[in-house]
């Protein structure tokens, strides 16, 4: 008789290497931030301007389109379709050049016009869109590095792509300060140079994973197959759909550093530290994430919704236990995180006010961006879209509106505050009430009852 294993520890094998690896790159871009730190509030406020388009496109290339890369290969695994699997991954592959390319034309020509709109002027403005120009020349190799770590995920394979960004990350860490600061021979690049140190650790990731996947011992190959529509369907219904997510995501952050920008120039870098707290959550979530999309889509290509979506829930409440957690202690101690990057009183005040509003609220947030995650693996993410665009009208849209209407700073965060509160009670509304039942299965590929993990 089949005995199905423990849901916590399949999750926490799946997960754990990503999610640990993951924290520590988070842990290297908040050093990068200490460094240009150094360089004044300029550069922070510049380096705050980019972050929003940066992340973006790593979230869009991680979540959106590689939540669709995963889901599609851990179903076709699941379904016992190797040959399907390592197809999808190539067209992934693919999809990772085009959409790299599209972000590095769409930033090298509207860069300037975008931080502008977000309220960047003078120095800060051409400060910006240079790191900008340096940051998006590696859009494709970032993509390549999403989209294949992603097929390897959805295989079942998380050691490799932790590996790779453990390794790149420090290596980041040594080289961003010495191409910042200047050491030897090397001359002081400033924020050129924290640009440059994210382009070589992007070109080292991407081709290791393609030099990996080409070898025969790869759990999932990466070999040329024949371009067919179908295989693009089957991903990008799920991952156009999700990266509709990660925009609507992003674009919050966007308006919240536009709404900021309405009360001083100053008040962008407090609110570009806080929210650099904010997207360490990411490595954590994308953590549970990945055990979630791939558990929930083998057992959904296995024909077995009633487990995937007890896999969902599981996930859920470990991810707000742990994102909960974190923002309790935030709260409690967010003027010394602000004091790690500055000493200007006003940025510290502005760092302070938006944890002690939003932080409390990060549990409710790592709930809902699970079932998220869980929704991409289950091929059903027409509910959790529509739990973010309420995110995004509320904390987005009606805070920047706050902003123009010269509400205090605390309300505008209030907003955001709420937006979290929605985004999860769509999510868990949506999921109580229509749960998964006749999800399609992967492409022409027989069922295999009680074949997931």
């Amino acid at each position: 008789m089949h005995t199905d294993p423990p849901i916590v520890p399949a999750l926490l094998r799946l997960g754990l290497p990503t999610m640990l690896v993951l924290l520590v790159q988070a842990g290297v871009g908040l050093a990068e931030t200490w460094f240009v730190s150094f360089l004044g509030t300029t550069a922070l406020t510049a380096a705050a301007l980019v972050f929003p388009a940066y992340m973006l496109m790593t979230t869009m290339a991680n979540g959106g389109l590689g939540g669709g890369v995963a889901s599609a290969v851990a179903r076709a695994l699941g379904a016992g379709d190797r040959r399907c699997a390592e197809s999808l991954a190539y067209h992934g592959f693919v999809l990772a050049i085009a959409f790299g390319v599209l972000f590095t034309l769409a930033l090298w020509l509207g860069g300037a016009a975008l931080y502008t709109a977000m309220g960047a002027r003078d120095a800060a403005l051409s400060t910006a869109v240079s790191y900008s120009n340096i940051v998006f020349t590696a859009a494709i190799a970032a993509w390549i590095t999403a989209l294949l770590s992603a097929a390897l995920r959805g295989a079942g394979e998380v050691r490799l792509p932790a590996s790779i960004t453990l390794i790149g990350a420090i290596g980041v860490l040594v080289l961003s300060p010495a191409l910042i600061f200047g050491v030897g021979p090397m001359p002081r690049l400033g924020m050129t140079g924290a640009g440059l140190a994210l382009c070589l650790y992007f070109a080292f990731t991407a081709l290791t994973v393609v030099v990996y996947m080409r070898k025969a011992g790869s759990r999932l190959r990466l070999t040329a197959h024949r371009l067919e529509a179908r295989h693009f369907k089957e991903i990008l219904g799920v991952g156009l759909l999700s990266a509709v997510g990660t925009v609507q995501a992003n674009l919050t952050v966007a308006l919240v550093t536009a709404a900021v920008g309405h009360y001083a120039i100053d008040a962008i870098a407090g609110y570009g530290i806080a929210s650099r707290l904010d997207y360490l959550l990411i490595p954590l979530l994308f953590g549970f994430g990945t055990g979630v999309v791939t558990l929930v889509g083998r057992n959904i290509g296995a024909g077995r919704p009633e487990r995937a979506l007890r896999i969902a829930w599981i996930g859920a409440a470990m991810a707000g236990g742990a994102t909960g957690v974190i923002g309790i202690v935030a709260a409690l101690f967010a003027p010394a995180w602000a004091g790690l990057f500055t000493n200007d009183p006003s940025v510290i005040a502005t760092t302070t006010l938006y944890l002690r509003t939003v932080a409390p609220l990060y549990g409710v947030f790592g709930f809902a961006m699970t079932l998220y995650f869980a929704g991409q693996g289950a091929r059903r993410v027409g509910w959790p879209i529509a739990a973010g665009t309420a995110r995004f009208i509320v904390g987005g849209l009606l805070a920047m509106g706050a902003a123009s209407l010269q509400w205090p700073l605390a309300g505008v965060f209030a907003l955001v505050a709420a937006s979290s509160i929605v985004f999860g009670a769509v999510m868990v509304g949506a999921l109580l009430r229509k749960p998964w039942d006749g999800v399609a299965l992967p492409l022409a590929t027989p069922q295999l009852k009680g074949s997931a993990s």
